[in-house]
């Protein structure tokens, strides 16, 4: 597997972008052409098709370092690397027709809002979903959708000449990740584009193929947040050093920064030894029981929670230079609170 260095991601070439990004609601074409580039949305690919393939630990990092550079950034590359995972649930003709172009990526959704009615080759497909991060830009989408008359969900596959993107994604953060809602009329899908996320049809599978899905998922997100996090600090810092030269305000303010900072850095370390141990014996073949798994989401998201109360906390001690729009650390702030809003992350009712 090939490992994606952490100096090869240029945090000053992403940065660049991040007041545009915020103040736009798009990715510009030029940081879009370098996260192409870099492959960053093909992390889960395999090599024959022009991806990286991976492991978990590593991607993880990709994600937070990524994040750290700037949290829209961070957002898509995590949400496109994971479109990846799809690769051996489709035949292996269509895996390689999709995923092969350089600027393969999908936008989509899980959530089972859409009907397919079987026609001849294939099913008609309608319906509409909420949250496809990277929609402006997709090759491709995946939505599912219950087969009309049954009780079974398949994934389709769309072009985007198919797909309505609604435009709706007014989040006060991660605002251009353009995580808008989209729709589908009466879209004519065949067979070999329609998939199960339960059925391998390939052999191009990588070791991350077989993670459990959940864990994988919260891990994934929980490394944007904790790379957004890391941005905070250092910005925090940075204005922290500059203000209030001499005064006792400034000493205050840096000790409580650090105190954050240092219970962020425990988290997070607890969180990767917890990833790096199930991915050492996922690696052996050992199958991960129910409690190692909820071991590793309890783990997750307490780093993810940390992340945002430690932020949340640090934020109020820098009174109106965090309440601009235009500042980074208003920026970083408002992605962060963001990120750690997805159902993934949400906390857990005590005793679960």
């Amino acid at each position: 597997m090939t490992e994606v260095k952490q100096e090869r991601i240029d945090v000053a070439r992403i940065r660049a972008h991040s007041e545009e990004m915020d103040r736009t609601r798009a990715v510009p074409q030029n940081l879009l052409d370098y996260l192409i580039e870099e492959k960053l949305f093909k992390l889960f690919v395999p090599e024959q098709l022009g991806g990286r393939m991976l492991g978990l630990p590593e991607a993880l990092s990709v994600f937070r370092h990524v994040s750290h550079s700037d949290g829209n950034a961070g957002w898509l590359t995590t949400i496109g690397s994971g479109g990846g995972m799809f690769v051996p649930n489709m035949t292996e003709d269509t895996a390689h027709e999709l995923f092969s172009p350089a600027s393969a990526v999908i936008a989509g959704s899980g959530f089972p809002a859409g009907t397919a009615v079987p026609a001849e080759g294939g099913y008609r497909v309608s319906g509409e979903w909420k949250y496809c991060s990277g929609a402006p830009y997709a090759s491709m989408f995946t939505a599912n959708c219950t087969i009309e008359g049954t009780d079974t969900i398949r994934s389709m596959t769309l072009m985007p000449d198919q797909v309505e993107v609604l435009g709706d994604w007014n989040a006060f953060g991660l605002r251009a990740t353009g995580s808008h809602s989209i729709r589908v009329t009466d879209a004519f899908v065949p067979e070999n584009r329609t998939f199960s996320i339960f059925e391998p049809q390939n052999t191009l599978a990588g070791p991350v193929h077989s993670f459990p899905f959940v864990p994988f998922s919260v891990a994934s997100f929980t490394s944007v947040c904790l790379g957004i996090a890391d941005h905070f600090y250092e910005e925090a810092r940075s204005l922290g050093e500059k203000k209030w030269p001499g005064a006792d305000r400034q000493a205050f303010v840096l000790g409580e920064l650090e105190q954050h900072e240092r219970e962020h850095g425990k988290q997070a370390g607890s969180f990767e030894t917890a990833v790096r141990n199930a991915w050492t014996r996922h690696l052996a073949g050992e199958e991960m029981t129910a409690e190692e798994e909820q071991h590793l989401i309890r783990t997750a998201k307490t780093a993810a929670g940390t992340a945002r109360s430690g932020v949340q906390s640090a934020i109020r001690h820098f009174g109106m230079d965090a309440v601009m729009e235009q500042s980074p650390l208003n920026r970083i702030w408002r992605d962060l609170s963001t990120a750690a809003q997805h159902t993934f992350l949400l906390p857990e009712p005590a005793g679960s």
